[in-house]
């Protein structure tokens, strides 16, 4: 068996605007169900440590977290090696509950936007208000990247993470390289 790897490999780029870096292998398990079935809350409270979140909210405990990513699907991450782990216990806990519960880990990328411009980057190619009024941390944003889906969500230093498919992983990194790359705007005032 071969190690796990990223799809971009550790690519870096520091612009003027914002640093741009793949996070690194990180576990994900696609949760679909019935949002409002009793069995779910105590099986992702299990996997997570969290409660469920509410509508484009994402909650963390420690290395792991629980995003709402539609009204019947949750996004859980935990850590890389833990993942088999984790959707074992999920179709336990689920059992006889109609769900699906899938490791997507190695079908996703993920990327770090960090610096005094990583919410401008983002506004450069997401269709969506990232004006820190509209848009803080605790939320997230399931949207387009330029010409390609992605979710993103930020944390309380300001710093971005943006998940998307394996197959646009290098499209979504040269994207967000050129939108760091170009001269600040300074349009929101905390960027």
């Amino acid at each position: 068996m071969s190690d796990a790897v990223t799809a971009p490999k550790g690519a870096s780029s520091v612009g003027p605007v914002a640093q741009v870096e793949e996070r690194g292998l990180q576990g994900m398990v696609t949760l679909r169900a019935d949002l409002s079935e009793p069995a779910l809350a105590g099986a992702v409270k299990a996997a997570t440590g969290c409660a469920l979140p509410e509508t484009r909210q994402i909650l963390y405990n420690g290395d792991r977290a629980v995003a709402w990513m539609s009204p019947d699907e949750l996004l859980l991450l935990v850590p890389y090696v833990d993942t088999v782990d984790v959707v074992a216990a999920l179709e336990a806990a689920l059992a006889g509950v109609h769900h699906l519960a899938v490791d997507v880990s190695d079908a996703r990328a993920s990327f770090a936007i960090s610096g005094p411009g990583a919410r401008e980057v983002l506004a450069r190619l997401c269709p969506v208000d990232l004006s820190p009024v509209a848009f803080g941390p605790g939320e997230i944003r399931r949207t387009r990247l330029a010409q390609v889906p992605a979710a993103f969500w930020t944390d309380e230093a300001g710093r971005f993470t943006l998940v998307c498919f394996r197959s646009v992983a290098r499209y979504a990194f040269d994207a967000l390289v050129g939108a760091a790359s170009g001269d600040k705007v300074g349009y929101f005032q905390e960027s």
